[in-house]
């Protein structure tokens, strides 16, 4: 039997009945990633020993009779989550050696949930690139096609997935960093809402690992199926023990529906902002068939969606803002001087960024308090839908490019070039509202690359996305091996 390529379910299913053992499903894994990570370049970290003495205690916990969530199951973790005794260092070469004293909140719950951690996956420096390469680690590539990007920031974890590293992997997200990787490499992903996963311990080196509350940024599950995003998000949620947590826990309502006949599913192919790819298009116009041949009610426009420009715009408002905030940029008073040049009829999304990077704090509570209103709207919406399916990125995963100053790249759509960071406003739609999405594989483009799309869910409300991503699966299929 070929065990690496299955699901974490099929997994604790033979675990339980000792078709397979975890010592057994761990050395495959091991060796699939020494015979193939070379070209991959996804598992940055490893850590073969500890996985291998942990699959034996979990071996010996069902052999006591014990039942959790994940034991024994082989999985890999971001290598911006804090793990100790392993270097966490964010792809950024002054931390090369910064090792954390204690695990963050999410490994510490895979661990209690019995998974086995087989190592760490790559990451651009500072998890601020929609690639995956940095000094320390070198580039990780895409499975499919090794001359083109995994993604990122979690480009390493969906790589691992998509070759067989592993059955799940944990990552983050806050520009599109779980969806656009699994949208690159074929795999699942599930952006949750806002605040609903602890993220202490995913923090940038060597910062201490606080409870605090993050905008935007959230953290969550990655896996080769979308049953398995729910079973690794049943183990994720919560808030941190150490604030919210004394006073309450997390009970997420079911799904809103379990047929697929029953979902209202709005559909977007277009953002005013940035044209969307043909193989892109392909692929959000395949699942809405899938939708209407499973008689699911679908539209193509409501007056109650909130205006997509000004979501885009306040999404790199915001965005950009607190990734200076948290990596501060020496040049200041240059930033602000050009942003003083800039025409005020300007409203290009590079203007909006360069003037993102010195705002003040009342323009940031004005951002905030638009942001708001946004909230409101997708309420309202959600009140006449169940989920929105629209595209991740505008393109399948594009070549590499490691041009130094990321404002120089471009990224090229149907032949036509746009400025690089322009292809995140469709993970921003989901992001500054704080909505829970999911990414799903929606086929293949002409040259062979994965295609997916991502459902966006009332917020809070992550099962009835996840479970309208199961009832695709069994509708237009899922995952596949790259060839």
């Amino acid at each position: 039997m070929e065990w690496n390529f299955q699901a974490a379910e099929e997994l604790a299913a033979a675990l339980r009945t000792g078709e397979v053992s975890s010592v057994e499903l761990t050395d495959a894994a091991i060796a699939r990633i020494e015979r193939d990570d070379k070209a991959i370049n996804a598992i940055c970290v490893p850590d073969f020993d500890r996985a291998r003495a942990a699959a034996r205690g979990a071996d010996q916990a069902r052999a006591r009779g014990e039942d959790r969530p994940l034991l024994g199951i082989p999985v890999t973790v971001k290598e911006s989550y804090n793990i100790a005794g392993l270097p966490t260092t964010w792809g950024m070469p002054p931390q090369a050696n910064f090792m954390p004293a204690e695990d963050a909140v999410q490994v510490s719950r895979l661990k209690a949930a019995g998974a086995v951690v087989l190592g760490k996956t790559n990451v651009p420096v500072g998890l601020q690139d929609i690639q995956s390469f940095n000094e320390i680690y070198g580039t990780t590539n895409n499975p499919w096609d090794h001359g083109r990007t995994s993604g990122g920031s979690s480009g390493g974890s969906a790589a691992a997935l998509a070759s067989g590293f592993g059955a799940l992997s944990i990552g983050s997200d806050l520009a599109g960093s779980l969806r656009t990787p699994a949208h690159f490499c074929g795999v699942y992903a599930h952006k949750p809402t806002l605040g609903l996963a602890a993220t202490r311990g995913m923090v940038a080196p060597p910062a201490p690992p606080l409870p605090v509350d993050l905008d935007l940024a959230v953290v969550g599950p990655m896996a080769r199926t979308a049953r398995d995003l729910t079973l690794l998000l049943d183990v994720m949620a919560g808030p941190d023990p150490l604030t919210h947590g004394v006073a309450y826990d997390v009970t997420l309502p079911p799904p809103r529906h379990e047929r697929l006949c029953d979902f209202r599913v709005l559909v977007l192919e277009e953002h005013p902002l940035i044209p969307t790819g043909a193989a892109v298009r392909a692929g959000v116009n395949r699942v809405a068939d899938a939708l209407v041949d499973g008689g699911a009610r679908v539209e193509r426009y409501s007056p109650l969606l909130p205006d997509l420009t000004e979501a885009a715009t306040l999404y790199m408002r915001l965005l950009i803002s607190g990734s200076v905030a948290r990596f501060p940029i020496e040049s200041h008073e240059q930033l602000r001087t050009r942003a003083a040049g800039l025409s005020a009829d300007d409203q290009s999304l590079d203007a909006v960024r360069l003037r993102a990077m010195v705002f003040s704090h009342h323009d940031w509570m004005e951002a905030n308090n638009r942001r708001e209103v946004h909230r409101h709207g997708w309420r309202r919406l959600f009140a006449e839908f169940d989920a929105v399916v629209c595209p991740i990125t505008p393109t399948p995963a594009f070549p590499h490019d490691h041009t130094p100053n990321p404002l120089e790249r471009r990224i090229d759509i149907d032949g036509v070039e746009y400025p690089y960071f322009d292809q995140l406003v469709w993970a921003g739609l989901a992001t500054m509202p704080g909505l829970p999405a999911t990414a799903i594989p929606a086929g293949r483009s002409p040259e062979g690359l994965p295609v997916g799309v991502q459902l966006i869910g009332p917020m809070f409300e992550d099962r009835t996305p996840l479970r309208l991503a199961e009832l695709l699966e069994k509708k237009i299929g899922g995952f596949q091996a790259p060839k």
